[in-house]
């Protein structure tokens, strides 16, 4: 499986971690979540799971007002929050 935009595959043989890394960059503001094939059984559910929480969080961060070309520390509890709650 190839890495898409903002989802990247960690496949390792030597490294304990094999899944997905979500990382999205908006304004300054970095939200970054782990997605094992462990946990979620299979490379490809691991992927879902982590292109629904990418779908949800951009729909949070680029409907979200900015002050100062920022994120309001609302918006950002919000994503950290959802990204948590998985």
């Amino acid at each position: 499986m190839k890495s898409k935009k903002n989802l990247t595959r960690f496949t390792y043989e030597s490294a304990a971690f094999e899944g997905w890394r979500l990382c999205l960059t908006r304004t300054g503001t970095t939200f970054t979540k782990y997605f094992s094939d462990k946990k979620f059984g299979t490379p490809k559910k691991s992927l879902a799971a982590a292109e629904q929480a990418l779908a949800e969080l951009k729909a949070i961060v680029d409907s979200a007002k900015k002050v100062d070309g920022k994120l309001t520390a609302t918006t950002i509890k919000k994503g950290q929050k959802l990204l948590t709650s998985e």
